[in-house]
């Protein structure tokens, strides 16, 4: 594909040679000729003059560079798109496969997929269009839209709903039960019934080994658009907002309740029966104790405003020379006193 033709398509101001045949994409320490690469983050920047890409997605301010370049209002995005027009993910035929097992009782859209020693139950309702690509159970009385792909041995247990376009990576299991158990007089912990469900809106895409538990009572809910990202842990009853993105290993205790747009770094825990606000944003390994106001920056555990938190670390590595010095003082202190 000519680079002007990829410039066209994008809706970017094409700096350099049009004629340029672009083969593929690559990154920008990967890419060889024939490849268009970008640039986002300005750590790479130097990696721009010894690139051996063909041509680059860049900001529209960007400096001048040493190839041809696509100049773009969002680096990063343009160049997802431009993945789109030399790679397909394969196409799955409509059909049940011969091993498969789908209850009469369940009804199926026309053009889906399901492949092989999938289990889908009695009452279920699946979409058009949908794919079960193997080992995929769909258990009693689930709704589940169009457009949806389910990766091998993920799970969408009974009762729960799911929404359009919705895709569940390897492993995901929605609506698996609660941690919910009620302490006994001996000791013993008792198993609370969790007769709730999960819902997952339209949008939402979970990767590979995450869990969405249903409720103990009620629902839990991830909203249109959230991203929960691998070995993601959310917990009964709660809520995670549209467009949030929820990262590796975070986890949510139950009754959480996460706004709108949040970014929820990697391993962040909530302690659970808390609100965090739309907008807010959690670095990584935040532990989460109490409310987080919405458009703050939270760091740190307990976890606390960024710029107080980055004050805090400074002055935690100074502790030893704090401690040496607060020794000092205390045996000059001795001395005056005798």
């Amino acid at each position: 594909m000519k680079l002007s033709e990829i410039a066209r398509r994008l809706g970017c101001q094409l700096d350099g040679n049009g004629d340029l045949e672009i083969t593929g994409v690559a990154g920008i320490n990967e890419a060889q000729a024939g490849q268009l690469t970008f640039l986002a983050n300005r750590k790479y920047a130097p990696a721009v003059k010894t690139t051996r890409a063909s041509a680059i997605v860049i900001a529209k301010d960007a400096a001048p560079v040493p190839l041809a370049a696509l100049r773009s209002g969002n680096p990063y995005l343009d160049f997802a798109r431009a993945i789109e027009f030399f790679y397909q993910p394969p196409k799955y035929a409509p059909g049940i496969h011969p091993t498969a097992v789908v209850s009469p009782k369940a009804k199926i859209g026309d053009g889906a997929h399901i492949g092989p020693y999938c289990f889908v139950e009695d009452d279920v309702q699946i979409g058009r269009n949908a794919v079960l690509h193997s080992f995929v159970a769909i258990y009693r009385g689930a709704r589940i839209g169009d457009d949806f792909f389910a990766h091998s041995h993920s799970a969408v247990r009974e009762y729960c709903q799911v929404g359009n376009r919705v895709i569940l990576q390897n492993g995901v299991v929605v609506g698996s039960d609660g941690f919910g158990f009620a302490k006994q007089t001996d000791g013993r912990w008792y198993k609370m019934q969790q007769s709730g469900t999960a819902t997952i809106e339209d949008d939402v895409e979970i990767q590979a080994g995450s869990c969405v538990d249903r409720a103990t009572i009620g629902e839990t809910r991830v909203r249109r658009g959230a991203k929960l990202d691998n070995l993601v842990q959310v917990g009964h009853a709660s809520t995670v907002g549209a467009d949030s993105l929820l990262c590796g290993q975070v986890g949510l205790a139950g009754s959480t309740v996460v706004g709108n747009r949040c970014i929820l770094a990697g391993q962040v825990g909530a302690a659970g029966h808390l609100e965090i606000g739309d907008g807010a944003i959690l670095t990584a390994q935040s532990g989460v104790p109490a409310d987080v106001p919405a458009g703050k920056i939270f760091s740190g555990y307990p976890s606390m405003d960024n710029k107080q938190w980055l004050k805090c670390v400074a002055a935690f590595n100074h502790l030893p020379e704090l401690v040496k010095t607060v020794r000092e003082l205390k045996s000059e202190l001795g001395k005056l006193q005798r």
